[in-house]
């Protein structure tokens, strides 16, 4: 039987019409694969269309894009729905998921716990980022991996890596990389786009954000929180939380960190981060979540002191700590 790459390079080839998405408020990976699918695509004078709920976040305005960027839902004729980076339907947004069941899709992904929901499934937990995917399907489809192409992929494995850092780095990744430097790409100049985009705003919230840092469990969980109220006084939205937890991970001693950051609908998305053996992707799956062992995440609809309660005994649980 052929490897998924083939199947799907296969279903590219002899198919058109597409609507490529990924998940809402997206990091890295999701625009970066989102953005290579689309040169991919444009490369091979498919007709397509990219989507995603939340938009383009400013700080990923500086990618050469292959076509323009929807935040309303096009493409809702197409023959096939990718859809990237997206361990569960659901996160697409309610206008995408409304016709998926109505279109063929293909569900590209490499999540922990995914639960294959397309007609079509490449879902693979070993690549480090769905870039990683986009890059080996460039390559079954022969279309080179330079230019705006290469700078897509590289912001997903980049940023899913935390920028080589994590777990999830392994030689094949550092060998892509290394591709992709000897093709062309400038790390450093690259590098500069995507992490020099920071506001004065978002400098502001992180102060706020840090002022709220708790330690649970003897200094092993360190636990901060955004509201809704933070992010009005600062003037910014939930793409200035990306990183928070992150950092919070920096604390000598601690084996694991959550932010809370409160949702327009008053629930409580969380994100949490671990390194080595410690599995956080269990205890997000607790409260209908999904991720990675050292990253995860998901939304619990409670009040602030009650999500964080039940989570530092999820956490405790999981981690041996009571």
């Amino acid at each position: 039987m052929p490897s998924p790459v083939k199947q799907i390079a296969d279903l590219i080839r002899r198919t058109d019409h597409f609507l490529v998405a990924s998940h809402a408020n997206p990091d890295g990976d999701a625009i970066g694969s989102t953005v290579a699918l689309g040169h991919i695509l444009a490369a091979l004078g498919k007709d397509f269309c990219l989507y995603n709920i939340s938009g383009l976040p400013s700080q990923f305005d500086w990618l050469t894009l292959p076509a323009p960027f929807h935040d309303c839902l096009c493409g809702a004729e197409a023959n096939w729905i990718f859809v990237l980076d997206c361990g569960s339907e659901h996160r697409v947004g309610p206008e995408l998921h409304q016709i998926m069941a109505s279109r063929p899709m293909a569900n590209v992904d490499h999540h922990l716990g995914n639960p294959n929901f397309g007609q079509f499934n490449w879902v693979d937990e070993s690549y480090p980022a769905v870039a990683a995917m986009m890059a080996d399907l460039a390559d079954e489809l022969g279309v080179p991996l330079t230019g705006p192409l290469a700078e897509a992929v590289y912001l997903g494995i980049a940023t899913d890596t935390g920028f080589f850092t994590f777990d999830n780095t392994d030689p094949r990744v550092m060998e892509l990389a290394a591709r992709l430097i000897r093709l062309g790409l400038k790390p450093g100049a690259v590098n500069a786009k995507i992490r020099n985009q920071w506001t004065v705003d978002r400098f502001r919230l992180w102060a706020v954000s840090f002022a709220t840092l708790e330690m649970f469990y003897g200094g092993r969980v360190a636990v901060a929180h955004v509201t809704r109220e933070m992010m009005a006084k600062t003037g910014t939205s939930a793409a200035d939380c990306e990183e928070i937890v992150n950092f919070l991970r920096r604390l000598r001693g601690t084996r694991a960190a959550v932010i809370l950051r409160e949702e327009p609908d008053g629930a409580f998305k969380f994100s949490l981060r671990s390194t080595g053996t410690d599995n956080v992707q269990t205890v997000a799956a607790r409260f209908d979540g999904g991720g990675h062992r050292n990253a995860a995440g998901g939304t619990i609809a409670d009040s602030l002191e009650s999500a964080k309660k039940r989570l530092m005994q999820a956490l405790g649980e999981a981690l041996g700590l009571v």
